[in-house]
């Protein structure tokens, strides 16, 4: 039994679609939507068709821009010789939230996963391997997430590199900061125990 209009139900249905959105969250969105003037409900609509219809991917970096290079590929302030490899586009603007990153990136719009049925070939990685061989890069630094699909690809793209001579490193991983070593597992103290530097 429908308990709203079609339109509506139509709606919620939708954004219930969405990432982390559930039905109660779906209903109270498509509500708001609702309640906002026309105008306003025109512009959300029009901003969704047209960032869909503009953002494509940077022929360099593949990171997401709105058409020609991205602003960070763009900027001759930024090091070219040091690549940071990471999954998403999302990892970009965490890394860039530092401020301590000053080379390119390099987006591969996924992981290995085997049984997500993403291999090496659905992923970015004959752009990058592109990148390293026209020269010009000491450092590739890896940067995908510390799991077991970010881990095997940056184990495949590591062997991949080697034979172009490149420096290809690792984010260090460790005891988050504020955290304690009590509640951490055996994991993170292995890798916190590995990556240890001298003060």
């Amino acid at each position: 039994m429908e308990y709203f209009p079609a339109p509506l139900e139509a709606l919620v249905e939708q954004f219930a679609r969405l990432p982390g959105i559930g039905g109660k969250s779906a209903q109270r969105l498509a509500f708001y939507v609702l309640s906002l003037p026309q105008e306003e409900a025109q512009a959300f609509a029009d901003a969704i068709v047209n960032a869909k219809k503009n953002v494509t991917f940077c022929p360099v970096c593949q990171n997401l821009t709105a058409g020609g290079l991205c602003p960070i590929c763009a900027s001759p302030k930024r090091d070219e010789g040091t690549i940071c490899v990471v999954a998403d586009p999302r990892d970009v603007v965490a890394m860039e939230r530092t401020r301590e990153f000053s080379g390119r990136y390099h987006v591969l719009h996924g992981v290995i996963s085997p049984m997500n049925h993403v291999g090496p070939d659905d992923l970015q990685i004959k752009s990058l391997l592109e990148r390293v061989a026209a020269g010009g890069v000491n450092e590739v630094i890896m940067a995908t997430n510390p799991d077991t699909e970010g881990e095997a690809t940056a184990m495949y793209l590591s062997r991949l590199l080697k034979p172009f001579g490149v420096k290809v490193t690792r984010l260090a991983y460790g005891i988050p900061v504020g955290g304690h070593l009590e509640f951490a597992d055996d994991a993170t103290l292995m890798r916190a125990l590995e990556g240890r530097r001298e003060l």
